[in-house]
């Protein structure tokens, strides 16, 4: 995810300490390098590099940058891995223009070859490239600024907001696409970047651009067009009275809370980025020839793979093989060989244990992918190829979105693998979004009700297993009290025996499963258990159940993906109710790079 600011003004200024600072309040997105531009006197001045902002700063000198317009930008890894030259802000092919963008293109590969054949000079592997050449595409063949951006953005799929400006002139130019854009009026000046907390700091007159729209910033006034017709929008300032924490957070009293709200929108990203990734189709028919096929993680990670197996196996009737990292060491990886698959699934690509199982499985040949949300990072770098997660920046240390993308990943390749339409999963993020809206007030209350308890159970039942293990986990891992996620129909062999009054057990059941999930609420409710079923609405358990919450209908597979936000929100409100930090829970890393 990230991080854009572009700054126009009427006369030469030292803009280097302005674009520094915006850079410094845009770190908390996440980033892998950082770059910035100036424009002064018809010069573009470029300067950019992997690492930190005070290191990358330190080493060119971006403090003694000089013009009167000038773009910075942070850069999370998706296409091409970090380096200098991947780094942005680009230049077009003479060096006249430079821009910058934050999201994914995702027909990146194919503009790149077409921009190549057409004798442009591309640099870089990234798509913000992608997005300055686009335009420049358009500039070559006679079009105005305002036409070639309007047709460059129909050649650019995927989520972006995008930044650009030109030697011989004196406005930035910049346009919405899917991901966030506000753009800032001061006194003689004005800004634009991906997130309020860059612009804050200098002016709190904003307006917020539509997906669709162009802005054009002088100076001493912007003028907003749309990308359809050309026309110009009557856009009025609005002024921004939040902290800087709280825009940070985005109206939000955690970072977690936050990235619950997030998941639709990155889903949305992942499905496009997926749709437009060339190496989807080659890890399918590695798949579909591999021997067997093992998806291996750790914690969330691996509760993913489990549901992975799953879809696959219901959807394309192929059997995988699910397995903790260290385990696969000690039960796998002495059988396994060349023809064998493994996928490695990690958040941060750094994990220890699925580091280590990697190595073993590469000595013995097995051929290996990756499913991570850095990219750039040792998962990523060490096997065949891997595949991002398009989540950006995950700063709390639960991961949410991280882990749905990780379930959306694992659908759609299942989907790819059976022969099926995948744009049936483009509904996928809208119902997410539905599904949090109709339960965070049922779910704050069934909160109180509980929070007393210390132990709890949750449990489901084919799809919905790996679910309410990443349920369970999320409970202990935030509100400190032990919640046991169990397969349902295994509750009768044992943990029965710790039922008592008001005991709260939470089931999770899919719409085929209806009949096996009512006996296990009866099994549990006649020995005084407070039941709460996530499910979609039907009348057999809201008859059995104590608490029915009801997510949206979907589909056989989707429903699963769907149950999770509402134990997400749970474990949040529960935290949050005792007292504890939701973002930072004790003993806890987002990385664990150890044994």
């Amino acid at each position: 995810m990230c991080g854009i600011f572009g700054y126009v003004t009427s006369n030469e200024e030292a803009l280097g300490p302005i674009l520094i600072a915006a850079a410094e309040r845009l770190t908390y997105r996440g980033y892998d390098s950082v770059g910035a531009a100036t424009i002064n006197r018809g010069k573009i001045d470029l300067r950019k590099d992997v690492g930190k902002v005070d290191a990358v700063a330190a080493k060119y000198n971006i403090a003694e940058m000089r013009g009167q317009r000038g773009i910075t930008q942070l850069r999370w890894a998706t296409f091409g891995e970090p380096s200098q030259v991947n780094s942005q802000p680009h230049l077009d092919s003479m060096g006249d223009m430079v821009g910058a963008h934050n999201g994914n293109v995702v027909n990146n590969v194919e503009l790149r070859e077409q921009f190549m054949a057409e004798g442009m000079t591309v640099r870089s592997q990234n798509d913000g490239e992608t997005c300055v050449h686009a335009v420049e595409r358009y500039i070559s063949r006679g079009y105005q600024f305002i036409d070639a951006i309007r047709l460059a953005y129909g050649d650019l799929q995927g989520d972006y907001t995008f930044v650009i400006g030109r030697a011989d002139d004196d406005k930035l130019y910049a346009f919405k696409k899917g991901s966030g854009m506000v753009v800032g009026l001061g006194a003689g000046f004005t800004c634009v970047s991906s997130d309020l907390p860059s612009i804050l700091p200098l002016t709190r007159s904003v307006i917020r651009p539509h997906d669709g729209e162009i802005v054009t910033l002088w100076a001493d006034h912007v003028e907003v067009r749309s990308v359809k017709d050309g026309k110009l929008i009557d856009r009025q300032p609005e002024l921004v009275t939040e902290t800087m924490d709280a825009v940070q957070k985005g109206g939000y009293p955690h970072f977690m809370l936050k990235e619950i709200h997030e998941q639709a929108q990155v889903a949305r990203e992942l499905l496009h980025l997926l749709d437009g990734s060339s190496d989807v189709q080659p890890l399918i028919e590695k798949m579909k020839s591999a021997r067997h096929l093992y998806f291996i993680g750790c914690g969330t990670s691996y509760h993913a793979a489990m549901a992975g197996a799953v879809y696959f196996a219901q959807l394309a009737g192929r059997a995988v093989i699910p397995i903790l990292a260290p385990q696969f060491i000690a039960q796998y990886a002495p059988a396994v060989g060349y023809e064998d698959v493994g996928i490695f699934v990690s958040q941060s690509g750094e994990t220890k244990d699925v580091l280590n199982a990697l190595e073993a499985a590469e000595v013995r040949g097995m051929t290996c992918f990756g499913l991570a949300n850095v990219v750039g990072s040792t998962l990523t770098k060490a096997t065949s190829f891997c595949l991002p997660l398009c989540c950006g920046y995950e700063i709390s240390v639960p991961a949410t979105k991280t882990f749905t993308n990780q379930v959306v990943t694992f659908l759609y390749l299942a989907y790819r693998m059976a022969g099926k339409n995948t744009s049936d999963l483009a509904r996928i993020p809208e119902l997410m979004e539905q599904t949090i809206e109709m339960v965070a007030p049922q779910i704050e209350k069934i909160a109180q009700d509980i929070n007393e308890w210390n132990d709890m159970y949750c449990l489901g039942y084919g799809a919905t297993y790996p679910i309410a293990l990443e349920g369970a986990l999320k409970l202990k891992e935030i509100t400190y009290a032990h919640c046991e996620g169990m397969l349902s129909t295994e509750f009768k062999h044992g943990p029965l025996s710790a039922v008592s009054k008001g005991f709260p057990i939470v089931f999770i059941a899919g719409p085929n499963d209806v009949p096996l999930i009512i006996s296990g609420i009866n099994e549990v409710k006649v020995r005084g258990a407070r039941t709460i079923v996530v499910a979609e609405d039907d009348p057999r358990l809201r008859a059995n159940g104590d608490d029915l919450v009801v997510i949206p209908n979907s589909d056989p597979h989707t429903y699963a993906l769907l149950a999770v936000l509402p134990l997400q929100l749970l474990s949040y409100h529960m935290s949050v109710m005792r007292g504890f930090d939701p973002d930072f829970p004790r003993n806890l890393s987002k990385t664990l790079t150890v044994d």
